[in-house]
């Protein structure tokens, strides 16, 4: 097979390689009838020379601790990804690309994290891979700042990122940058596929804007490729100078052609997102020398070629092995702490530290989380928290906690200032470190502006801690703007999402405990602006049973009423019970922290609890009704919200809208009827 070599700092056998990857990328793409093989024809030179010449990986083991860490933010162009994943040796077969975009496939349509695959995390949607980047290089510096010493760097890796003109233009990504240029992240570099084309066609259309100009506005170094993509050697002096730089992290504005070598689709919209067709890849064969009848082929010499990646990355662990052992010898309990991070073993048994609150005082639920947060956070030194611009609000500033800047690497605490949704992100890059986990806060009702990011963090198992307060009418005069009333519904309508609105300020700080001990997936934590009574434990319930999700506060023998509440409203369904006592109707009290929880457990115990007899239910809650129908049953009547709220001090907001102890007692009264 004959190979031109036309392009400077490529060799023939490179230029062999490159092929290989558009011919396996394009050939994916057409036997699933669907995908966008534009993008990976164009980028493949880069990707090559990242893989090959500059990343330090070890197939073998994908989950190195030290590995530098690869982001394909653009990721509809996976099957770049997967061609790459596949030819460096990485578990991802042949057979496995020929799967692309089938049902249970290791190659699904978009990438989704899968550390065992060297999927580092889930892209598709724009603008998060490069946003979790940006959280990728916080937990790097900061791992680094905490581990190394003199002599001993064994944490030094970069974080690599292809982007597209789609994450440069969604907000997400703006926000996250601004930060990542704020903090002076030198171990970020990005590689901006600049192909000029969209979905609609020619990004003129809408984005005209100077991209250089605006990162060099954030503070970025800014490093422009200009020709077709294929000029590896000024491609390479750009990845030279970003790796030199101490200061700034990098985008390399690279030039290229969507489906580059294609006749026909080149620089066309209709390469991004529609398979070129068996005739046109045959073309492009033809015009680069291979036999087109042959599909899915790698060269031999391909092969041998690129399985010195294999080697090369199984030489560079193997150093870093010693590097470890030594530092072991010499500094035993941190190695001993990183040992037991990446096992996912706290330092620290949270029953001895967490502290109790006496019932009967008055305390909201926000000030309680950040009681537990001054008494837990000073003994785990390995998760981050952070606000986005709400700290005294949020209660998530923790005793003794030092800013995280770009002079201050050792700091544990983020302002992520006015950016909710890259806090989601970042968040979510920090917990796929294989050793940091991150928490942050806002008022409960912007969890609009980052569900992207928690709907990705749940979708891809990411632990990551999201605490949002002012969770209800409660907040009183700031209003509807700011009172959330459907993002209960919202956030529990995610799948794999734990939600705990907790009772008190007791349940608070268990719903903390469970939140740091969970490690299968994402946890909200919803807390009030408002005090709230703490509740007498020896009276009623353990708050150690939030653990089920759902339990029995106050009980009844065979009671005539469920009154069933989370959060600030559990106080409201008590007093109702007093009152309904008053009058010999015999209420039981469910506090429900965490309906996910609760439908996790057995029948017999959700009977317990819930007993399907009983069939006159109220539920109380300060947010609209969906999703309690699965509780109340035909009789059960709801006392909540079915409007937005309004300004006015937190007691008349409740009182107005009907979500009062009284209103509680009619309401079972009329299920008692039904």
């Amino acid at each position: 097979m004959s190979v031109s070599v036309k392009n400077p700092g490529l060799s023939e056998l490179d230029e062999l390689c490159i092929q290989t990857i558009r011919f396996l990328s394009a050939e994916a793409v057409q036997k699933a009838n669907s995908g966008h093989p534009g993008m990976p024809m164009g980028m493949a030179p880069a990707a090559y020379v990242l893989w090959t010449r500059y990343m330090r990986h070890n197939p073998a083991d994908p989950a190195w601790h030290n590995r530098d860490r690869f982001v394909l933010s653009a990721g509809h162009g996976s099957a770049l990804l997967y061609s790459m994943l596949h030819l460096t040796g990485y578990d991802l077969s042949l057979e496995d690309l020929k799967n692309f975009r089938q049902f249970g496939s290791k190659t699904p349509g978009h990438p989704e994290y899968d550390p065992d695959c060297g999927v580092e995390v889930t892209t598709g949607p724009l603008g998060q891979g490069i946003s979790n980047a940006v959280g990728m290089a916080i937990a790097q510096k900061y791992l680094a700042e905490y581990f190394n010493r003199d002599g001993f760097d064994i944490i030094d890796y970069k974080i690599y990122v292809i982007a597209s003109d789609g994450d440069l233009q969604e907000g997400v990504a703006s926000e996250a940058c601004s930060l990542a240029g704020h903090l002076g992240l030198d171990n970020l570099i990005v590689v901006y596929d600049d192909n000029h084309i969209s979905i609609d066609g020619d990004t003129d259309l809408a984005f005209t804007e100077d991209r250089a100009g605006r990162f060099e506005a954030y503070g970025w170094n800014m490093r422009e490729v200009p020709g077709d993509g294929n000029d590896m050697a000024a491609f390479e002096k750009a990845l030279e100078d970003a790796e030199a730089e101490k200061r700034r992290p990098t985008l390399i504005k690279l030039r290229t052609h969507i489906a580059f070598g294609s006749p026909n689709m080149q620089d066309t919209a209709a390469a991004h997102g529609t398979p070129l067709g068996e005739d046109e890849i045959k073309l492009i064969k033809e015009k680069y020398g291979w036999d087109g009848e042959k599909s899915f082929y790698v060269p031999d010499e391909v092969s041998a070629h690129m399985s010195r990646v294999f080697a090369k990355g199984k030489e560079a662990q193997k150093a870093w092995d010693k590097l470890f052992d030594d530092y072991a010898a010499r500094y035993p309990e941190l190695a001993g702490q990183f040992r037991d991070a990446a096992a996912g073993k706290l330092p620290v048994n949270l029953d001895e530290v967490l502290p109790k609150f006496e019932a009967g005082i008055s305390i909201a639920t926000r000030k309680a989380s950040g009681r537990v947060l001054d008494a837990l956070m000073p003994k785990l030194p390995l998760i981050l928290g952070g606000s986005a611009d709400l700290t005294p609000s949020n209660n998530t500033l923790f005793a003794g906690a030092k800013d995280f800047q770009k002079a201050s690497r050792d700091g544990r605490y983020l302002r992520y200032g006015i950016r909710e949704h890259a806090m989601g992100s970042i968040m979510n890059g920090i917990c796929v470190s294989g050793l940091l986990r991150a928490y942050g806060g806002t008022f409960l009702v912007f969890s609009d502006y980052m569900r992207a990011a928690i709907r990705v963090a749940a979708m891809s198992n990411y632990p990551t801690i999201f605490v949002f307060t002012h969770d209800s009418i409660g907040i009183g005069e700031d209003g509807p703007t700011h009172q959330p009333v459907e993002h209960f519904a919202a956030l529990r309508a995610i799948p794999n999402l734990l939600v705990f609105r907790p009772a008190d300020a007791n349940e608070t700080a268990q719903s903390w405990k469970y939140a740091l001990e969970y490690r299968a997936g994402p946890v909200a934590l919803l807390f009030t602006r408002q005090g709230l009574l703490v509740l007498d434990q020896d009276k009623y319930g353990s708050a150690e049973n939030l653990s089920r999700g759902a339990y029995v506060l106050l009980s009844a023998d065979e009671p005539d009423v469920l009154l069933l509440a989370s959060g600030s409203e559990v106080s409201l369904a008590l007093c109702a019970a007093e009152g309904l006592a008053k009058e010999d109707i015999k209420a039981r009290v469910v506090s429900m922290p965490c309906w996910e929880l609760f439908e996790k457990q057995d029948r017999p115990y959700k009977d317990s609890v819930i007993p399907p007899g009983v069939k006159a239910r109220v539920g109380i809650e300060a947010g609209v009704e969906q999703g309690w129908s699965k509780w109340l049953g035909d009789k059960g009547i709801f006392i909540g919200m079915s409007s937005f709220g309004a300004s006015a001090p937190a007691k008349v907001c409740f009182e107005k809208f009907g979500i009062t102890a009284e209103a509680v007692i009619e309401a079972a009264k009329e299920s008692l009827r039904k």
